[in-house]
């Protein structure tokens, strides 16, 4: 299969995951190949390709994140494809790393030394990005960090009030979705008669789930916070979770760092709450009582934290959702816009009942005091475009 188009390359690893999209170099917008990996690390290794993708060849079922990449690169490679520069999503980029970049030595670097504060995300990161460079050297690659959207936050959003000393060595709230939040403020700027509201609050739910208030489409609070477990409750992380719970968990019951980094990491959230399925789907179709009480608390806390974050901002003009929950959901959609009625919500039934895309979907009536909307986030594009003006200006 010959490709004449020049593309760029979007690597997104995750931790179980890597999904990748090829755009025209030329139009960043357009795209034209675009798939994932899943599974990886659980031998039990799964594609998802489009019929219109080369012959990748197999991949062996226990494949970890550096094979992955290597099979990924590998076929595109055989398929013809000419990527002419590589844009990557890295959840953090700390405090020296406030915004998107081209990749060199000493980038790369700080993506390492952050590890610790991303044990989940960065290593992967780390392994496309070096999977890229041995394979293409000369390769322009970028950066796209996910904590970058909040570096606008002031410092009273970022404090923990712990010894000063701590915050001065980077140890602060961050915040993260940030590509995901990046991609809505554009698609509401554009999409939105007026332009972007001035208080806004959105929605990132999916495995991951976080909220972020936004004055004027600056971040100036979010959920998420030092890691990517405090906030709201997720698939399989806590959330907001006491920090006496973790020395209970050292003292009393004599567990270890590593045990506790795993039953935070991939036991607890909506698997934890309902001993089911952190899978929003299933719990959705499940009748077992467990699974609804999970649900329920997936809500509250969503509504929970929207009023703190209404009062960081002084007040809420409109709540938007995104992620694969926010985009599909009507269900959630309609139990959060419940439990948001006295910041004026009134559900719109029938426009609930679409799934969102890549305008906004007005989901409350015409006559509701907070405008709420769904639309699809598309953090991929936001890294084709950061990577095409990074790596093929000029």
């Amino acid at each position: 299969m010959a490709h004449e188009a020049l593309v760029l390359l979007v690597i997104n690893a995750g931790s179980s995951s890597v999904k990748f999209a090829l755009h025209d170099s030329a139009h960043p917008g357009t795209v034209i190949l675009r798939g994932q990996l899943a599974g990886i690390g659980t031998g039990a290794v799964r594609t998802d390709l489009p019929a219109e993708a080369p012959d990748f060849g197999p991949l062996r079922e226990d494949a970890d994140h550096a094979d992955a990449i290597d099979w990924l690169l590998e076929g595109l490679a055989a398929g013809g494809f000419s990527i002419v520069a590589v844009g990557h999503r890295v959840v953090h980029g700390g405090t020296r790393l406030s915004a998107a970049c081209r990749i060199d030595r000493t980038v790369e670097a700080e993506i390492e030394r952050l590890i610790p504060l991303a044990r989940s995300h960065n290593p992967h990161n780390l392994a496309a990005i070096r999977a890229v460079g041995k394979r293409w050297p000369a390769l322009p690659q970028v950066a796209c960090f996910d904590t970058a959207f909040h570096a606008t936050q002031p410092e009273l959003a970022t404090l923990l009030a712990v010894p000063r000393r701590f915050y001065d060595a980077g140890v602060r709230r961050y915040g993260f979705h940030g590509l995901s939040y990046q991609s809505v403020v554009a698609r509401l700027g554009r999409g939105l008669e007026g332009g972007l509201p001035e208080r806004t609050v959105i929605a990132h739910l999916g495995n991951g789930a976080s909220l972020c208030a936004l004055a004027d489409g600056k971040s100036v609070a979010t959920t998420m916070g030092f890691t990517p477990l405090d906030g709201l409750i997720m698939g399989t992380r806590p959330g907001l979770t006491d920090a006496g719970f973790i020395l209970y968990l050292l003292e009393e019951c004599g567990m270890n760092a590593g045990e506790i980094s795993d039953m935070l990491q991939r036991e607890s959230g909506l698997l934890g709450l309902s001993g089911i399925s952190g899978d929003m789907r299933v719990l959705e179709e499940c009748d077992d009582a467990r699974a609804r009480f999970a649900i329920d608390a997936f809500c509250y806390r969503i509504v929970r934290e929207t009023g703190s974050l209404a009062a960081a901002l002084g007040g809420i003009d409109a709540f938007v959702f995104t992620g694969g929950i926010g985009e599909n959901s009507a269900m959630i959609r309609a139990r959060v816009m419940e439990g948001l009625a006295w910041l004026g919500a009134e559900p719109d039934p029938r426009a609930n009942g679409l799934k969102a895309g890549d305008s906004p979907l007005r989901i409350t009536t015409a006559d509701s005091r907070l405008s709420v909307y769904a639309i699809r986030t598309d953090e991929e594009g936001i890294i084709a475009a950061e990577t095409a003006r990074l790596a093929l200006a000029g």
